[in-house]
Parts: C-alpha cells; structure tokens; sequence
C-alpha cells in the first residue's frame, strides 16, 4: 500500500467492518454496453447490490443493461464525467462510496483491497494505482507515457507522493465525498477529486489494483484531455497551496534581478553606467523578496487551516465513538 507521506492517524475512525448495504458503487457511463453488465454482476456477486448508474444519455442499451441487472439508474442532467460524478455525489448518501468505470477496465474483485485502508482508519479516500499491475495493451505508449508526465507534474507541484492521481478506482467515504466541490466536468474529475481532498485535510492513500483494455471505444484523447488534465493540475494549485505562486514569482523576479544585476556590474566594471537598469534590478530583487515572504506567510496559514480542519474531525470522531 503507498501512502503518500503527508497523512497523520489523528481524525480517522477505525471501522472493523463496513456494512454491504451502506457502500454505493458509483458507474458513470456513456455508451458502455460491452462491459456494464459484466461489471455490474461482479459487484453483485459478492454482495454490493448499492449500485448507482449515472449515464450520459448513451445511445446503446448501457441503461437498458443496467436496469435488467437491478442497478439505479439516473440520466444525468448535465454533460461530462465530472458533472456526472457531482450530480451522484449530490443523489446518494451511504456511509461510503465507491467510483468505477463501466467499460470492464477495473477488476470489481479489487474492491475489498480498496476498503481496507478506510476500514482501519488510515485513509478517508483510496485511489487504486493502476500503473503496477496492468493487462498488456491496457495502455497505449502514449497513454503510459502521458500518465507518467501528469503524475510527476503533480508530485512536484503539490509535494505529495502519489503515482496515479488519474485512476477512475476510487473509495471515498460520506465526509469526503460531501465536502467536495467539483467544477470541473471532464475527465479532469480524478485529478480535481485528489486536490480537494488534500485541499480539506484527509487523508488520501494508494493501493496497487489490476487494469484490464477496456470493452469497447474510448473517449479519451491523450492529447487533448491531457492538455486540459495538465491545466487543471496547475490551475487547482490555488485551492490546495497558493503560496506556490508566490514561491514562483518570487523566484522568477529574483532569478531576473541576478541577471540584469550581473550585466549591470560587469558594465560598471567596464565603466559604464546603467542606472536605470540598476533601478530595474533593485526593484526585481525586493519585489522576489517580498513575494517569496508573503508566500511564506501563506503556506503557514494553509498549513494550519488543514490542521484545524482535522484537529475538529478527531473531536467529531471521538464524541461518536463516545456515543
């Protein structure tokens, strides 16, 4: 199991067991005829018969399929596998839930592995790394390489340890999944899921899982969506530590300074005089300065949000153990 160094045991509640009923299996869906029922029954064999199907208007019998296996299905209001997962995070409300993909890629025989770390308290959302484990033709070259590229953009930016932030396998227990503010409505979801979570202070851990080629066509674009996965790792750094702006700016004026600074006193050397570019740099240095402090400022505050954030989640906890 990865745990990606940034979590603390404070907070969490130990759950000896997970009751089947009060774990929802979450399946958004857009044309999954192939492998909906397949995953369906899986699940209902070993016992999860919660099975919530959110479907993007297909225009094949993924429905009709659902329907016959006895899953709940709802057409989603609104376009997109984001939306879609807000829409049934807003529509169910067990103790836990539990995200997957309809096309027959994730093994549902992988979920206990999954309940795990929320059953003994070490996680509050369990993502299933996929790049351990999988089927030969799984992934394309392309996709294997994008996936490597978007996760270390992640861990660099973010500091936090994790190697598959763009799985679709998910755990998420009520706090979590209730606390989530989702805006983005693409395949962004996964990585928006991750920085929200990291965002309000819960714990998040990996757990290798299998990973199978998908039934039917997909409708991601290695390309495309990967340009827009990338923008939205960068773009959702204000929610988790904006401070990193300010580390950035603060090290680009600084960076700037050094070089007009450097030419400026070699010229002078030469005797020539640059005094406008020596106000340039004066004014590039102290400015990198006063970003990188005040980024500094920032960073404490956040750090000690997320602390409070748990320090009130292991009171809540305590007093209903009490109870």
């Amino acid at each position: 199991m990865a745990d990606n160094g940034h979590r603390s045991m404070e907070g969490s509640e130990i759950i000896p067991e997970i009751p089947k009923e009060e774990v929802t299996i979450i399946i958004p869906t857009l044309n999954e005829a192939k492998g909906i029922g397949k995953v369906i029954d899986a699940f209902k064999e070993q016992g999860y018969t919660n099975i919530f199907v959110i479907d993007g208007n297909s225009q094949d019998r993924t429905r009709e399929i659902a329907k016959e296996k006895g899953a709940t299905v709802v057409v989603q209001s609104g376009r997109g596998k984001g939306q879609a997962v807000a829409e049934a995070f807003s529509l169910v409300n067990t103790d836990v839930v539990v995200l997957i993909d309809g096309d027959g890629t994730y093994d549902p025989h992988d979920i206990e592995k999954m309940l795990e770390p929320i059953r003994k308290g070490i996680a509050d959302h369990v993502i299933g790394n996929r790049l351990i484990n999988y089927e030969k033709g799984a992934f394309t070259r392309l996709n294997v390489i994008g996936n490597k590229i978007l996760n270390w953009l992640f861990r660099v930016t973010y500091g936090v340890e994790l190697y598959d932030i763009l799985s679709g396998y998910r755990a998420l227990t009520r706090e979590v999944y209730k606390s989530v503010n989702l805006t983005k409505h693409g395949f962004e979801v996964e990585t928006e899921l991750t920085v929200e979570t990291l965002a309000n202070g819960f714990k998040i851990v990996e757990v290798p899982i299998n990973y199978y080629k998908r039934h039917g066509e997909t409708k991601l674009s290695p390309l495309g969506d990967g340009l827009k996965i990338g923008r939205a790792i960068i773009e959702m750094l204000v929610r988790y530590n904006p401070a990193k702006y300010l580390y950035f700016l603060g090290g680009l004026f600084l960076l700037l300074g050094l070089i007009i600074g450097t030419y400026v006193v070699v010229e002078w050397f030469k005797h020539v005089s640059h005094d406008l570019l020596a106000i340039v740099t004066a004014i590039l240095v102290l400015g990198g300065i006063q970003f990188m402090a005040i980024g500094f400022v920032m960073s404490y505050l956040f750090k000690a949000s997320v602390e409070i954030k748990r320090g009130i989640r292991g009171v809540k906890t305590k007093r209903r153990n009490r109870q």
